[in-house]
Protein backbone atom coordinates (compact mmCIF):
# COMPACT_ATOMS: atom_id res chain seq x y z
CA UNK A 1 0.00 0.00 0.00
CA UNK A 2 1.23 3.46 -0.89
CA UNK A 3 2.09 5.67 2.08
CA UNK A 4 0.33 9.06 1.83
CA UNK A 5 2.68 12.02 1.40
CA UNK A 6 2.09 15.49 2.73
CA UNK A 7 2.13 17.94 -0.15
CA UNK A 8 1.78 21.68 -0.43
CA UNK A 9 0.38 21.37 -3.98
CA UNK A 10 -3.24 21.33 -5.08
CA UNK A 11 -3.62 17.59 -4.57
CA UNK A 12 -6.63 16.36 -2.66
CA UNK A 13 -6.16 15.41 0.96
CA UNK A 14 -8.78 12.68 0.49
CA UNK A 15 -7.98 10.79 -2.73
CA UNK A 16 -9.96 7.67 -1.76
CA UNK A 17 -13.02 9.72 -0.86
CA UNK A 18 -12.68 11.57 -4.17
CA UNK A 19 -12.47 8.26 -6.04
CA UNK A 20 -15.58 6.91 -4.33
CA UNK A 21 -17.45 10.13 -5.13
CA UNK A 22 -16.44 9.76 -8.77
CA UNK A 23 -17.65 6.14 -8.82
CA UNK A 24 -20.94 7.21 -7.26
CA UNK A 25 -21.62 9.47 -10.27
CA UNK A 26 -21.61 6.53 -12.70
CA UNK A 27 -25.10 6.16 -14.15
CA UNK A 28 -24.96 3.18 -16.52
CA UNK A 29 -23.11 -0.10 -16.97
CA UNK A 30 -21.51 1.35 -20.11
CA UNK A 31 -20.23 4.36 -18.16
CA UNK A 32 -18.88 2.01 -15.48
CA UNK A 33 -17.12 -0.10 -18.10
CA UNK A 34 -15.51 2.95 -19.72
CA UNK A 35 -14.42 4.43 -16.39
CA UNK A 36 -12.96 1.21 -14.99
CA UNK A 37 -11.20 0.38 -18.26
CA UNK A 38 -9.46 3.75 -18.04
CA UNK A 39 -8.82 3.48 -14.29
CA UNK A 40 -7.72 -0.15 -13.96
CA UNK A 41 -5.49 -2.63 -15.71
CA UNK A 42 -7.16 -5.62 -17.39
CA UNK A 43 -5.78 -7.82 -14.60
CA UNK A 44 -7.33 -5.59 -11.91
CA UNK A 45 -10.70 -5.67 -13.67
CA UNK A 46 -10.50 -9.46 -13.99
CA UNK A 47 -9.68 -9.81 -10.28
CA UNK A 48 -12.71 -7.69 -9.34
CA UNK A 49 -14.92 -9.60 -11.80
CA UNK A 50 -13.72 -12.90 -10.30
CA UNK A 51 -14.63 -11.73 -6.80
CA UNK A 52 -18.06 -10.54 -7.89
CA UNK A 53 -18.69 -13.73 -9.86
CA UNK A 54 -18.47 -15.88 -6.73
CA UNK A 55 -20.80 -13.84 -4.54
CA UNK A 56 -24.01 -15.54 -5.73
CA UNK A 57 -22.72 -19.13 -5.38
CA UNK A 58 -21.34 -18.36 -1.90
CA UNK A 59 -24.68 -16.88 -0.85
CA UNK A 60 -26.37 -19.99 -2.28
CA UNK A 61 -24.24 -22.11 0.06
CA UNK A 62 -22.19 -23.91 -2.57
CA UNK A 63 -18.94 -25.48 -1.35
CA UNK A 64 -15.79 -23.50 -2.14
CA UNK A 65 -14.28 -26.36 -4.15
CA UNK A 66 -17.42 -26.59 -6.31
CA UNK A 67 -17.33 -22.83 -6.91
CA UNK A 68 -13.70 -23.16 -7.98
CA UNK A 69 -14.54 -26.02 -10.36
CA UNK A 70 -17.44 -24.08 -11.89
CA UNK A 71 -15.73 -20.68 -12.18
CA UNK A 72 -11.97 -21.21 -12.08
CA UNK A 73 -11.74 -18.65 -9.27
CA UNK A 74 -9.24 -19.86 -6.67
CA UNK A 75 -10.48 -21.37 -3.42
CA UNK A 76 -8.43 -18.70 -1.63
CA UNK A 77 -10.30 -15.91 -3.41
CA UNK A 78 -13.63 -17.63 -2.77
CA UNK A 79 -12.73 -17.79 0.92
CA UNK A 80 -11.79 -14.12 1.02
CA UNK A 81 -15.07 -13.11 -0.60
CA UNK A 82 -16.99 -15.35 1.81
CA UNK A 83 -15.20 -13.73 4.74
CA UNK A 84 -16.10 -10.28 3.40
CA UNK A 85 -19.71 -11.35 2.97
CA UNK A 86 -19.93 -12.31 6.62
CA UNK A 87 -17.42 -9.99 8.33
CA UNK A 88 -16.86 -7.13 5.90
CA UNK A 89 -18.43 -3.71 5.57
CA UNK A 90 -21.60 -5.06 3.92
CA UNK A 91 -20.82 -3.77 0.45
CA UNK A 92 -21.13 -7.08 -1.37
CA UNK A 93 -24.45 -7.79 0.35
CA UNK A 94 -25.80 -4.30 -0.26
CA UNK A 95 -25.17 -4.38 -3.99
CA UNK A 96 -26.11 -8.04 -4.41
CA UNK A 97 -29.44 -7.49 -2.62
CA UNK A 98 -30.11 -4.32 -4.62
CA UNK A 99 -29.50 -6.12 -7.91
CA UNK A 100 -31.67 -9.04 -6.82
CA UNK A 101 -34.49 -6.65 -5.87
CA UNK A 102 -34.23 -4.81 -9.20
CA UNK A 103 -34.25 -8.10 -11.09
CA UNK A 104 -37.44 -9.23 -9.34
CA UNK A 105 -39.18 -5.91 -10.01
CA UNK A 106 -38.74 -6.29 -13.77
Amino acid sequence: MKIPKVSSGRKSKHPEKDLFKAIATIQTADEAKRFFQDLCTPTEIQAMADRWQVVAPIKAGKPYRQIYEETGVSVTTVGRVARSLSLGEGGYNLIYDRLEKNQHEK
